[in-house]
């Protein structure tokens, strides 16, 4: 038997090993709140997620789907209002709540002249603020965006909302991740910029609503538009009932193009004129292939991760030349 010499330390007084230590460990420990509810968010978001999935497979399988047409639409269930608001609404929150208190609340509280007054940098202490919320947007971007794709991608034909606009391209595959790591960077630039909490927040906040309008104008210039002539009493073909409609006109025999309502005159009669006078023979369709999804949406992702990786350079240069 053994006795332990003066120079050991009892077991039970050892400290704990921890999963993080040093800087890190300090960052999640002041953020906990704000990393709990987030997470929190993420969980039931996914949660909630599985549980729709479950729903639509049960209710479809009941009206023998697929060798049976169900009527039904995702879009007018009540989990599927708050599905999408939550994913339409995280940008929002990570950009508020996560990134524009990040620097801007150190600077206000004196936690970071503390903190680099120790053996720390301020460049240290910026990557290991930067790494916790970009860590904690991209965990719950991947997260939801995986779910969601989960249930989308098999029953798209259910949703009302088509692939090119934002509630259905923003939340799957590599869009919702990269956005998610822009719009923190986006806050934790305006807080650096603003150097005051509640300023910066209010700030981020106008931002992102109005960058979210831009954002709906660059999404459909990510694909190449095509074209689509056919008859004007015709009827479009079954093989676009997927594609997106960007705009729609009519067109005469030399190929020249006239607004949709450009002979939307209250009497036949008078439509029947206006045809004649234009010569207007086809109907013409701007659309957008379901097949270039996977590109546009790799080219945001790409766009997005760029504006992120500027906004952190920013923020790291600016940083380490003027104190925090």
């Amino acid at each position: 038997m053994s006795t332990p010499t003066l120079t050991e330390t009892p077991a039970g007084l050892r400290p704990r090993r921890r999963l993080l230590r040093g800087l890190p460990w300090l960052v999640v420990r002041q953020h906990r709140t704000a990393l709990a509810c987030v997470l929190g968010l993420a969980v039931l978001g996914t949660l909630w997620i599985v549980y729709q999935r479950h729903e639509l497979v049960q209710l479809l399988e009941a009206g023998g789907w697929p060798e049976k047409e169900v009527r039904y639409a995702v879009d007018d269930t009540r989990g599927y209002g708050f599905i999408s608001s939550l994913l339409s609404g995280l940008p929002l929150i990570l950009a508020v709540f996560i990134g524009a208190p990040l620097i801007a609340g150190d600077r206000e509280n004196g936690t970071a002249q503390l903190v680099t007054t120790q053996s720390v940098t301020r460049r240290q202490w910026l990557i290991a603020k930067l790494g916790f919320a970009y860590t904690l947007a991209l965990v719950c971007g991947l997260v939801l965006s995986a779910a969601f794709t989960w249930w989308w991608e098999p029953h798209r034909s259910f949703f009302l909302s088509q692939w090119a606009e934002g509630p259905i391209f923003d939340n799957t595959g590599p869009v919702l991740p990269a956005l998610l790591l822009f719009a923190t960077a986006a806050g934790i630039t305006i807080g650096v910029l603003v150097r005051r909490v509640l300023p910066a927040m209010v700030v981020t906040f106008v931002l992102t609503i109005v960058s979210a309008y831009v954002w709906d104008e660059i999404r459909i210039r990510l694909g190449s538009v095509k074209m689509f002539t056919y008859p004007l009493d015709g009827e479009v073909p079954a093989r676009f009932d997927d594609a997106y409609e960007v705009d729609r006109w009519v067109g005469n025999a030399q190929g020249e193009l006239f607004g949709w309502g450009t002979c939307a005159e209250a009497t036949e009669k008078a439509q029947d004129a206006c045809i004649e006078k234009h010569g207007i023979i086809n109907n013409v369709i701007e659309y957008l292939d379901p097949g270039q999804m996977a590109a546009m949406q790799w080219t945001a992702a790409g766009i997005l991760l760029a504006g992120t990786a500027l906004l952190t350079a920013f923020v790291l240069w600016r940083g380490s030349r003027r104190p925090l």
